[in-house]
């Protein structure tokens, strides 16, 4: 599909350049973009579609076995394990967001959290509570993500914070959901961000803080994070900057 998508680009004659943006100056007019083979690159017009990135818990086993047992994305994934028992990281809305849509796949849903009590909205929690496919770990945090051969999710190692008593828990995949970070720290000081760092835009469209600048995906949004809603926002900021561009004429 991607390659349909670069081959309709090409026929309107669209430039690729290949290379991440490691800086760039908006103060300034055209905006000026640093790529990090030393080029540097100018518009009059942006569009930032940068994305953001899945939190991970940082363990070598983790990492091993990424696509392999281990995933960010219920909805991604979910379908692959299918009557296995799995288990949920996290505590947020997001963890039990997924754990509930994990039941409709699992034989069992494994919540592991590192506090006694849900960070998530009374709403969710009562839904999670209610369902009898999710079972809660309290108090405790994965050190190791075990296989048997490095090919497959076998269970984790967990760590009791509390009680400092480690167990093996058998689980059939694993997903991570402490929520994600996004790729927008080359904007910091420039454009208007929220908290977690995601771009603010204008309610009913894609302008940022700085006329011509637009933001579209999961760098804008906090919220729903799905490649369908991600490429709706492309097309409204390709839009905006479109009649943007063409009012300045």
């Amino acid at each position: 599909m991607m390659d349909q998508f670069r081959a309709q680009a090409e026929r309107f004659e669209t430039e690729f350049v290949n290379g991440h943006v490691v800086s760039v100056d908006l103060d300034q007019r055209p905006f000026v973009l640093n790529i990090e083979s030393g080029s540097e690159l100018s518009c009059d017009s942006l569009i930032i579609a940068t994305g953001a990135s899945a939190r991970w818990l940082g363990l070598d086993s983790e990492t091993q076995l990424r696509g392999r047992g281990v995933s960010a994305c219920a909805t991604c994934d979910g379908f692959f394990f299918r009557d296995r028992v799995i288990g949920v990281v996290g505590g947020g809305d997001t963890a039990i967001e997924e754990a509930l849509f994990l039941t409709k796949f699992g034989s069992a849903v494994n919540v592991i959290h590192r506090r006694d009590e849900l960070r998530a909205s009374r709403f969710m929690q009562e839904r999670a509570f209610n369902n009898d496919k999710i079972n809660f770990i309290w108090d405790s945090v994965v050190d190791e993500v075990l296989s048997e051969d490095g090919t497959a999710v076998n269970g984790v190692r967990l760590h009791n914070v509390k009680s400092d008593e480690v167990k093996d828990l058998e689980l059939g995949g694993l997903f991570i959901a402490i929520g994600h970070t996004p790729n927008t720290g080359i904007f910091n000081g420039q454009l208007d961000m929220n908290d977690e760092g995601y771009i603010k835009t204008q309610l009913r469209g894609t302008q940022t803080s700085i006329e011509g600048v637009f933001a579209c995906g999961d760098a804008a949004d906090s919220i729903y994070r799905q490649a369908v809603t991600a490429a709706g926002t492309g097309c409204m900021s390709a839009i905006d900057a479109e009649r943007w561009l063409a009012f300045r004429e």
